[in-house]
């Protein structure tokens, strides 16, 4: 669709959300999704927006001219699944104080364009930009809270590095609780956690010692173990690397007493806001993924259902996690701890 807007309009209205990037024509892709749209559903995809067939489409480079001494300060919070992540991304979510991208897909494509085989040299400035497409808030003193997909992760530090005033949150769960999310969810989680290897593997991002054949003799449980511990040993080398931009959280402690936790990463990540009335964020009393009403316990509730199903197996499987873990000088507890800041 051509713009009948000028270009700078458009960057200048943040309900236009930078959706994708086209490597062949060198352009982004663009859809107008209302604040109050993003609030309610879990991820910026196709999936929960529905599918856009005639978005906006605008050259990069007369988007970044457009940008150019705008945008707003950008955070960002990695994570690697089953963490509660969204459910932070949305309690973030505080018009006038900060806005949250939970898993844009436009990162996704900068993920895909590097698998593809794009130079560092050409990635890096398309980053750049797609980067200060992302960080437009609906205010002018309004932060921007970026959640991507995990799928990132292996980019997070290159990210980092394009905004030295950026801060971080690295959000995970203990190596068992995940392990229980996985074996509950079933077949498809389990296909997606080897999907996930598989990327991880073509970025180069798994430094565990195993041979490319080892994988096939995993069960799935193990190689939802391996790319746990591969994120898990990047984190650690993220938060040694910048320690005074970057602290860690996990899950068992955010849910556990979430309105505390929401503070703590807001004094993290230099927001504003009044802190009294995070407990009444509707993100603290629903199902992040489905929207219904959340129930004290819930989360707890489903992984001692887990741990009676599967118990067995994941024992087996974190005894040897661990053992690969400490061969491989992985911390199983990352330091960083948002807690004690």
């Amino acid at each position: 669709m051509t713009a009948a807007l000028p270009v700078t309009a458009i960057v200048d209205d943040a309900e236009w959300l930078a959706h994708r990037y086209d490597p062949g024509q060198d352009a982004f892709h663009f859809r107008r999704v209302a604040r109050t749209t993003r609030a309610q559903i879990p991820f910026l995809t196709d999936l929960h927006l529905g599918e856009e067939n005639a978005p906006l489409v605008l050259r990069r480079t007369d988007c970044r001219e457009a940008a150019t001494g705008r945008g707003a300060p950008i955070h960002f919070l990695f994570h690697s699944a089953y963490c509660a992540s969204t459910m932070l991304a949305q309690a973030l979510d505080q018009p006038g104080v900060s806005t949250s991208l939970s898993e844009p897909v436009l990162l996704n494509d900068m993920v895909g364009w590097r698998r593809r085989g794009a130079s560092a040299r050409d990635h890096a400035p398309v980053m750049d930009d797609a980067l200060a497409m992302l960080g437009r808030g609906f205010t002018e003193h309004e932060a921007v809270i970026v959640k991507p997909s995990n799928i990132f992760n292996p980019l997070a530090r290159g990210a980092l590095m394009l905004r030295p005033e950026a801060r971080a949150l690295l959000l995970y769960a203990p190596l068992r609780a995940f392990l229980l999310s996985v074996a509950r969810k079933g077949m498809w989680c389990r296909l997606w956690c080897r999907e996930l290897l598989e990327g991880y593997l073509t970025d180069g991002f798994v430094a565990l010692g195993f041979d490319a054949r080892d994988y096939f003799r995993q069960s799935d449980l193990q190689v939802a173990a391996v790319g746990w511990l591969a994120q898990q040993q990047a984190f650690g080398t993220l938060l040694a690397w910048a320690p005074d931009r970057i602290a860690s959280l996990d899950s068992e402690e955010l849910t556990r007493d979430p309105a505390r936790m929401v503070a703590a990463a807001m004094d993290h990540l230099g927001l504003a806001g009044d802190r009294s009335a995070i407990a009444g964020h509707p993100a603290l009393g629903r199902n992040s993924k489905s929207g219904t009403p959340f129930l004290a316990g819930e989360r707890q509730r489903d992984l001692a259902a887990a741990e009676a199903a599967y118990g067995e197996e994941i024992e087996q499987v974190v005894s040897w996690a661990e053992a690969v873990a400490d061969q491989a000088g992985i911390p199983l507890t990352l330091p960083g701890s948002l807690r004690q800041r």
